[in-house]
């Protein structure tokens, strides 16, 4: 399977194959509580993956401290796979980001990220839950 194969899979697969926490941020657009993430502090050099289904989503090159508690990248390794949508839930109004290849939650895409001196940069803050680390070889 390459990146591009869709994946579909029922709750009861999705329930099976993934940790409970895992599952509630992919399945149920959960989010875990700030800092306490596997990948909060990672500085090593990779790739970071969706837990659910293997797709490259960010590299550790565009990662950086934020400060907020969750990993937040400037941008996507590979923009064709994710997938932006827009979230009024708890009365606001964000852009929630998910899995273009399994529809997974990964988090949400904020634009106080780092500047480049002509305009906002962009924070991709994503739930350590959602992403697996490939470190680099």
């Amino acid at each position: 399977m390459d990146d591009t194969d869709t994946v579909a899979k029922s709750d009861s697969q999705w329930r099976q194959e993934l940790t409970p926490e895992r599952y509630e941020v992919l399945r149920k657009a959960g989010t875990e509580a700030p800092f306490t993430g596997e990948y909060v502090y990672n500085k090593e050099s990779g790739m970071y993956r969706c837990a659910g289904c293997g797709c490259d989503l960010f590299s550790s090159e565009s990662k950086f401290d934020s400060g907020t508690g969750w990993p937040s990248f400037t941008e996507p390794a590979v923009a064709e796979a994710v997938e932006l949508k827009q979230d009024n839930s708890h009365f606001m109004r964000r852009t929630e980001v998910l899995c273009r290849r399994c529809g997974g939650h990964l988090g949400h895409v904020f634009d106080d990220g780092p500047s480049d001196g002509r305009s906002p940069g962009q924070r991709w803050c994503i739930n350590s839950a959602a992403l697996q680390f490939a470190p680099k070889s």
